[in-house]
């Protein structure tokens, strides 16, 4: 993996894990930079087929997620951010940071739901709360991009 990569990637989670936890929502911006950063690189290293085989890993993000998003599990911005990683990461890099993501996303929900327990919230209060709370997913699709590169490398 290119140091160009690796600081694509790290600047875009970062970026990406900021605005999602401040303000729930990921930017065309991030996503967009990450994409024309994977596909750029790509291109000037192997190619037309470096460009195919970015675009295409960018495609096979999108379409990963967006049955969850059309089923209103997570954001537009989570869809398009998973797009982007999968620019920079080829689709090998891809499928890893998927299996990473769920992973990170599935203990990020458990926490959740045991900082609740603790809190000791009744029945109503805890759905209210499930509710009106949603999880940050960039963090979790940030972490298996991360470690799907630091496993690679």
């Amino acid at each position: 993996m290119s140091a160009f990569l690796i600081s694509a990637a790290l600047l875009v989670g970062i970026a990406a894990c900021v605005t999602d936890l401040r303000n729930r929502t990921v930017p065309n911006w991030i996503s967009g930079l990450a994409l024309v950063a994977g596909v750029g690189y790509h291109l000037a290293t192997a190619g037309w087929r470096g460009m195919v085989f970015s675009a295409s890993a960018a495609a096979c993000g999108f379409a990963v997620f967006l049955p969850f998003y059309l089923l209103g599990g997570i954001g537009a911005g989570d869809v398009k951010l998973t797009a982007g990683f999968g620019a920079l990461l080829g689709l090998p890099g891809l499928w890893q940071a998927v299996l990473w993501t769920c992973l990170m996303g599935g203990l990020a929900a458990a926490m959740l739901v045991y900082w609740r327990r603790l809190k000791r919230l009744p029945a109503e209060q805890t759905a209210e709360v499930f509710k009106s709370d949603a999880i940050p997913y960039a963090p979790a699709i940030a972490a298996g991009a991360w470690m799907a590169m630091w496993v690679r490398s």
